[in-house]
């Protein structure tokens, strides 16, 4: 079987909040769809062990934050590859609280959906929440981005926890003019031809040039976590 056949789904990219009580938390995910228009009705799929899954079981509310084509790889990293069981994710993240008390982020965001869970699906690893809109607007004109988009361009990386993870150890290293370097905590590669323009590394910078101060782009871990890729 070619689990490769998954890749060709096509998904945009989100950040899911929810709250427990005066706590509250996000998560970013790709598994967000319409399922009906009347009453407008939207699902999102949770991996069980997460701190989301646990605030949304918990209030029965969660948002949808719409993210934007350019959004940087940080907010992403800042919410798919951190537990908020360890860090505060909305720390220097700009949010507000909507009609459910849930956060909805502001930041990168195109539009935003909020819904009470109506119904919910055991799907193995994960729940598939199915929840009326009580709220939406637009925020911004722009293009959304899509999963694609993040992995292709971006060059973003997908967490285990994801639904749409694949294992694909036997993906062939390209060949390579400058030495590639891969994050051993969530499996970001630099690439020296493309560098790190948001992180002010310029393309064309080879790994060991890059100021001992920089960190991974996807989840924040030190340059020192980055292993060679031999090819």
């Amino acid at each position: 079987m070619n689990t490769k056949a998954l890749h060709r789904i096509t998904y945009g990219l989100y950040i899911i909040c929810s709250r427990n009580g005066d706590k509250i938390n996000g998560q970013i995910a790709n598994t967000v769809i319409q399922t009906s228009s009347e009453p407008p009705t939207i699902s999102v799929c949770i991996n069980k062990g997460n701190l989301t899954h646990e605030f949304i079981k918990d209030s029965g509310v969660f948002t949808v934050s719409i993210l934007a084509k350019d959004t940087p790889l940080k907010l992403i990293g800042q919410f798919g590859f951190k537990s908020g069981r360890d860090v505060n994710k909305f720390e220097g993240v700009n949010y507000k609280l909507g009609e459910t008390k849930a956060p909805i982020i502001l930041d990168h965001t195109l539009a935003y959906l909020e819904a009470k869970v109506v119904r919910e699906m055991d799907v193995e690893t994960h729940t598939d929440f199915l929840g009326e809109l009580v709220g939406a607007d637009i925020l911004k004109e722009g293009e959304p981005m899509t999963y694609a988009y993040y992995l292709d361009v971006k060059r973003g990386t997908t967490p285990k926890s994801a639904p749409s993870y694949v294992d694909d150890k036997k993906k062939e290293a390209p060949k390579m003019k400058m030495a590639k370097y891969e994050c051993t905590a969530c499996g970001y590669i630099y690439d020296p031809e493309k560098g790190d323009p948001d992180g002010g590394v310029a393309p064309g910078t080879p790994f060991e040039s890059i100021p001992d101060d920089w960190v991974c782009p996807v989840c924040g871990a030190a340059k020192s976590d980055f292993q060679k890729i031999e090819g």
